[in-house]
């Protein structure tokens, strides 16, 4: 079974890129770029747009798509990530929802941080750093 995800990928003006620590299964204690599942009735950008406010507090407009991974799930389950530009345009950081923490993080850090599977190479494949 495929599920359709979205993720956010939000640059500060220093080029800090937005995360969130996951407090929940699958990749609890990992950081990761906000996002998560695409609801029933949804379009992509929506889903963004929702995924970070629960998650970050943060309004956003949804830009251009970055990139899409595919990674496993429980029960034989693939999440199909979709992953999109996105610009704050409003709102106060916070973790929420199922996000453990947030923080603007430079690449130069990136490394040193417990990352989601992939993350690092996938951000780099797609020219996000």
């Amino acid at each position: 079974m495929r599920t359709r995800c979205v993720g956010g990928i939000v640059r500060d003006g220093d080029g800090r890129l937005l995360l969130v620590r996951r407090g929940r299964p699958p990749g609890a204690g990992l950081w990761s770029v906000p996002g998560g599942r695409v609801e029933p009735g949804e379009d992509d950008p929506a889903a963004v747009a929702r995924e970070l406010k629960e998650e970050t507090g943060l309004d956003v407009a949804v830009g251009a798509l970055a990139g899409t991974v595919e990674r496993p799930g429980p029960e034989g389950v693939v999440f199909e990530i979709h992953d999109y530009a996105a610009t704050v345009t409003g709102g106060t950081l916070r973790a929420g929802d199922d996000a453990d923490d947030v923080a603007w993080v430079r690449p130069d850090d990136l490394a040193g941080l417990p990352l989601t599977p992939g993350l690092l190479d996938a951000l780099a494949e797609w020219g996000v750093l």
